[in-house]
């Protein structure tokens, strides 16, 4: 990763994209970490430099509105920022069947995994493309491939992240350009409430991926030019279960979990 040394991480106050910060700030990259918490954001800043002895400058940004990508490339351009590596790990969630009163989160939703990750590949691509380098990591998700009663926008904003980065990594290759989608399964991060003991037994099983473990591995395709990574156990188990369970079952799951 020696030509690593700038990166730019969206979603990095806390969780994956905290992680992500973590490990490459520990390669030395400087970074560019970006948030719509302040507050977590600059708690998380502090945390790298103390730690580590590496640069890193923060923006606090809702990458949902319109326009963000081009205000986040205009802040790189003043600060003379440029990024080797983009980590486009920002994202949101909800579980609720769809209706009109959800479309203002729906709205959102899309405006952050489809929008403003598309925008932000083809601005900081083109300019990676010019240097005849660069890597772009995408985090998607395991849901891109199911269907998914009570996260429908979410699955289906993954299943574009996942086609749109599949697609575009053949356009940036001949350019010099590594682009990597990543599509994990559950990973142990606060949207899942559970209690730290069966935390860590799903942990020791596989059936959930310790955040040091996702990041290591997505650096490590990241590097070596995998266009896509689907780890975790239920990348194997989920998708075979639904394909053979009746819809009808999907339909009462999809229930239960809106009921609860």
């Amino acid at each position: 990763m020696t030509s690593m040394k700038n990166a730019l991480i969206t979603g990095a106050s806390s969780g994956i994209g905290l992680e992500f910060a973590r490990q490459l700030a520990a390669k030395g990259c400087s970074l560019a970490i970006i948030s719509n918490r302040q507050e977590e954001l600059e708690s998380a800043a502090k945390s790298i430099r103390d730690e580590f002895p590496v640069q890193v400058q923060t923006l606090c940004i809702d990458l949902s509105e319109s326009g963000a990508a081009a205000k986040v490339a205009a802040w790189c351009d003043e600060t003379c920022f440029q990024p080797d590596v983009l980590v486009n790990n920002a994202g949101m969630f909800f579980m609720h069947y769809l209706d009109k009163e959800r479309l203002p989160l729906v709205r959102k939703m899309i405006g952050l995994h489809v929008q403003a990750i598309t925008e932000l590949c083809i601005i900081f691509g083109e300019r990676m493309r010019s240097r005849s380098e660069g890597y772009i990591l995408n985090v998607a998700s395991m849901t891109a491939r199911l269907p998914a009663p009570s996260i429908a926008i979410y699955s289906a904003s993954k299943a574009y992240l996942m086609s749109f980065g599949k697609s575009l990594s053949y356009e940036l290759r001949p350019y010099g350009v590594k682009l990597t989608t990543v599509c994990p399964a559950a990973v142990d991060t606060g949207l899942y409430p559970l209690g730290d003991k069966l935390r860590r037994t799903l942990r020791r099983l596989g059936i959930i991926m310790s955040t040091e473990k996702l990041v290591r591995k997505s650096l490590r395709a990241l590097r070596h030019g995998r266009r896509e990574l689907n780890p975790g156990f239920g990348n194997f188990l989920v998708p075979v279960l639904m394909g053979i369970v009746p819809a009808r079952l999907i339909d009462s799951l999809g229930m239960k979990l809106i009921n609860k």
